[in-house]
């Protein structure tokens, strides 16, 4: 499910939280599915639950999971993804593309890579 490398540069909130993202995007965290709790996590990774509560703090302000006091943190359904999010992503995809075309790449290259993603994401 999750795990550390402790030799990683990005901090290990970071890390938690890039892996949690890409259960929820990729489908293996459902929708309304309940997340572990912080402590519960944070023993099983045998780390500071005040570095879960920070993922958990930074995917609930991306909109990718909902906390509800009492009962804890869940998956949010794809519709739920913070429009925020996805404008940042695009500025990250923009500049990417920029750079690979710098590189030599050509838009027809990149489009290619794209339907080859779409068809992926269909297949699921």
């Amino acid at each position: 499910m999750i795990t550390i490398d402790f030799r990683d540069s990005r901090p290990i909130y970071e890390q938690v939280r890039d892996s949690l993202r890409r259960l929820i995007v990729s489908g293996a965290l459902p929708a309304d599915e309940k997340l572990p709790s912080v402590r519960e996590l944070a023993a099983r990774l045998v780390i500071n639950p005040n570095t879960i509560q920070r993922a958990y703090r930074e995917l609930e302000r991306e909109g990718y999971i909902v906390s509800v006091p009492g009962k804890g943190s869940f998956a949010r359904p794809r519709a739920g993804a913070d429009s925020e999010r996805a404008r940042e992503l695009l500025r990250i995809f923009d500049d990417a593309a920029e750079e690979l075309m710098y590189l030599g790449l050509t838009a027809s290259d990149l489009k290619s890579r794209l339907d080859g993603k779409e068809a992926k994401a269909d297949e699921n």
